[in-house]
């Protein structure tokens, strides 16, 4: 108590009101508090402390295991990547696992350091004496590396190794890389180096050379939705799991990026008061597009509604949505469009809407327009993000988009000069335009009733080779329209389900299930054609006036052309 404090006779402050005391009032303690612990940023927070909390680099943690193992571990590692991958923590991570002792301290290099040790703990705060991190960002000169070079030749003070972790190693200069080439390749048996770095295409050959180099991958969208679910979890953070997939997909691979993101979007959600992060908060934090909004932008635009796709696109941009933002949406759908299509599998993230209504566009827009969607929007893409007035540029890509998707390829042009020699017209206005997706199904739906008609309706529509092909290799398990089971007799082009399943959508106006399956199967067109003829040629091989003119003549020769011509044409 400080005695320059008057007091009464009771120890209290002449000072305070009766009524005061009589309330229960009591002055503040003089103890000092001690101040609060600063916050530290998720990225921080919950950066990896062993190999088991490193996220996407299984294969890296694998070889690094063996490595400790066998007692081959290497005098210099590289660790490249894109940023946030863990490239400085991995290089903190090995320094960990070659100078942890143990908690009994009599431990050696291991995958799994204990964390508990003091080389362990001293690495993960930064001050053990011998593992020195130098950024060569801001030490860039050949007095920078004269100072390493002086100092291994001095073994290491506490540690197992003296390690050397330089960042960003792409920055030194070009004399700094040829003064630490001959101590990298034969360092001191006690000294390790870990370099990180995000431009590998920067480092001399003759350093890369000289070290064991890893590539980190860029981190999965699940696998950083799970680690930020485990962040959220641990935070006492409520979060959608759409919100956790549009930070992952944000984050573009990067834990670091990610986890800051999920920091901001904790703090935006705690100022709506109740504290959860949602998909919506994100997109409006983030500006980013409804992925429902793009694709009922997209949907709009296939339909030709030239009015509803300006007033779309419009109301996007009043919720915050850059124009460059949108096209950029549109761009991911077609390319969503075009991967199922393909038959790749859906992105699991998708809504069970999404995945139909790309299904639905995927049997709609053959291959030629789904390119041209994609080189038009690219094209609008360009144009809006270096555009003086992005919304303006950005309604006149998508009507460039509206007009010009529509319009015929080179092919179908030359076709329709070739049939007609129809004159070309200018393309209507939007309003009157024929929809974009429509012109691609205008065929009459027609189910053949068996295979052989099916071939003719595809040689008839312009599919000739594709004719020639399910003709001589195609062995028909089953066909029931519009399902297709078969077995392959010969080779076939790549791609060739897809190119069949487009061309029957196209001749049928329906979506075919193509099976290939294993088993007893009929033999194709060309096999019953074959059969026929070796048939047709041993009849008459064995008759008895053939017979009779071979022993007569047995230099002659049966010229079968003309009878092969004539059964071909009776069995094909």
């Amino acid at each position: 108590m400080d005695d320059s404090l008057p007091m009464d006779d009771m120890g209290r402050d002449p000072d305070m009101p009766d009524d005061a005391l009589g309330l229960g009032l009591t002055p503040a303690p003089s103890v000092t508090t001690a101040p609060s612990t600063p916050y530290r940023v998720l990225a921080r927070k919950y950066r990896p402390q062993n190999f088991s909390q490193l996220i996407g680099q299984d294969a890296m943690v694998q070889t690094l295991g063996n490595a400790i193992k066998r007692d081959r571990l290497a005098h210099a590692f590289l660790m490249t990547g894109v940023r946030g991958v863990g490239k400085t923590s991995t290089a903190r991570l090995i320094a960990k696992a070659m100078n942890c002792i143990g908690p009994d301290g009599q431990g050696g290099p291991t995958i799994d350091p204990c964390g508990v040790c003091e080389p362990c703990v001293a690495i993960a705060e930064g001050r053990h004496i011998d593992v020195i991190e130098m950024d060569a960002a801001s030490h860039t000169g050949v007095d920078d590396v004269r100072e390493i070079i002086e100092a291994v030749r001095y073994a290491a003070v506490s540690a197992r190794y003296k390690i050397y972790i330089i960042d960003e190693v792409h920055m030194l200069s070009k004399n700094a890389f040829n003064a630490l080439l001959k101590t990298l390749e034969e360092p001191p048996p006690h000294v390790k180096f870990l370099f990180a770095t995000t431009e590998v295409n920067k480092v001399p050959i003759t350093v890369l050379s000289r070290c064991q180099r890893f590539d980190l991958k860029r981190i999965s969208v699940e696998a950083l939705a799970d680690n930020f679910r485990m962040i959220c979890t641990a935070e006492g953070v409520e979060a959608e799991d759409e919100a956790l997939t549009i930070i992952a997909q944000a984050a573009e691979g990067s834990a670091r990026d990610g986890q800051s993101i999920l920091d901001q979007a904790i703090a935006h959600a705690d100022m709506d008061g109740d504290g959860k992060v949602t998909a919506n908060q994100l997109r409006t934090m983030l500006g980013l597009s409804d992925r429902s909004a793009v694709r009922r932008l997209f949907g709009m635009l296939l339909s030709g509604e030239a009015q509803n796709v300006l007033a779309e696109a419009r109301a996007q941009y009043a919720l915050g949505v850059e124009p460059a933002a949108t096209l950029a949406g549109l761009l991911r759908e077609v390319h969503l469009v075009t991967l199922a299509k393909l038959g790749s599998p859906h992105d699991p993230a998708l809504p069970e809407e999404a995945r139909v209504a790309i299904e639905r566009w995927s049997d709609q827009l053959s291959f030629p327009m789904l390119h041209r969607l994609w080189q038009l929007l690219l094209k609008g893409h360009e144009e809006v993000s270096r555009a003086a007035l992005p919304l303006e540029s950005c309604d006149m890509a998508l009507l460039r988009v509206l007009h010009g998707a529509s319009m015929p390829d080179p092919g179908e042009l030359a076709r329709m000069l070739k049939e007609g020699g129809a004159a070309i017209s200018p393309p209507a206005p939007a309003q009157n335009a024929a929809p974009i997706a429509a012109q691609q199904n205008s065929t009459v739906n027609v189910l053949p009733g068996d295979f052989a008609g099916l071939l003719k309706l595809l040689g008839e529509n312009g599919h000739v080779m594709l004719e020639s092909t399910l003709h001589d290799v195609m062995r028909v398990i089953e066909y029931a329209p519009p399902l297709l089971a078969y077995q392959l007799a010969g080779p076939v082009m790549p791609g060739f389900d897809v190119q069949l399943r487009d061309a029957l959508m196209q001749v049928t106006g329906q979506r075919w299930d193509l099976e290939e399956r294993s088993g007893e199967a009929p033999p194709t067109f060309l096999e019953n054609q074959q059969a026929a003829m070796q048939a047709a040629r041993q009849e008459i091989l064995d008759s008895p006036l053939v017979k009779a003119a071979q022993d007569a003549f047995p230099e002659a020769k049966i010229d079968f052309d003309n009878i092969e011509d004539i059964i071909r044409s009776a069995t094909a």
